[in-house]
């Protein structure tokens, strides 16, 4: 039976769409560990509410100022099995963070534990990275914890930096990779907790 995943989103969803959309083409071929039951997000506006009801998947906004009652409500609603967060810019509260350990994934748009943590999100870490002088960046897939950015890496991919980047064009080559790995990671995920594998943390 596939995992059924509940993907998170504040913003237009970008990386929601690339699991959407890896989805439609392995589902085709009889390959998929996991199955996109749920779309929600912190902002009734939110695009990445947009992409999920055009793709037939449910859509909701909650509440993301309570203790988190809102939000667990959501998921046991929906017995959700994984929980990917793909741009979605609050932090988990702790008793979902405890109902869901080893469960909830995140993508970072840099290498951790470098240029990660509180107020290091989308621009500001490309902006980082540049300042810093470092070559190469990258994406980094981990679960989530209590802290920020800090869960164990489960996987990352490195992205060059090229002497003339700026933060626009380098946000745009990791966005290509993050779109690239996190559908393969999040299936993989739902493939390692169908045969009784969890993280360990």
């Amino acid at each position: 039976m596939a995992a059924r995943i509940a993907v998170l989103a504040s913003g237009g969803g970008t990386n929601l769409q690339a699991i959407i959309d890896y989805y439609a083409a392995i589902t085709l071929q009889g390959e998929a560990a996991g199955s996109i039951e749920l779309v929600a997000s912190n902002r009734e506006n939110a695009g990445a509410l947009d992409r999920a009801r055009g793709a037939g998947i449910p859509a909701e906004s909650f509440d993301a100022t309570d203790d988190g009652t809102a939000l667990g409500n959501l998921l046991a609603k929906r017995s959700i099995d994984l929980v990917v967060l793909a741009g979605y810019l609050k932090r988990i509260p702790a008793p979902v963070i405890r109902a869901y350990h080893g469960r909830i994934i995140n993508i970072h748009p840099g290498m951790l534990p470098d240029f990660g943590g509180p107020g290091m999100y989308g621009s500001h870490v490309h902006t980082a990275v540049l300042a810093s002088g470092a070559t190469s960046t990258g994406v980094t897939v981990h679960f989530v914890d209590d802290e920020y950015d800090h869960g164990p890496v489960i996987a990352q991919w490195r992205v060059r930096v090229k002497i003339d980047d700026t933060g626009e064009s380098l946000a745009g080559r990791v966005l290509s990779a993050e779109h690239i790995v996190y559908p393969r990671i999040v299936d993989m995920v739902c493939a390692l907790n169908g045969a009784g594998l969890t993280a360990d943390f």
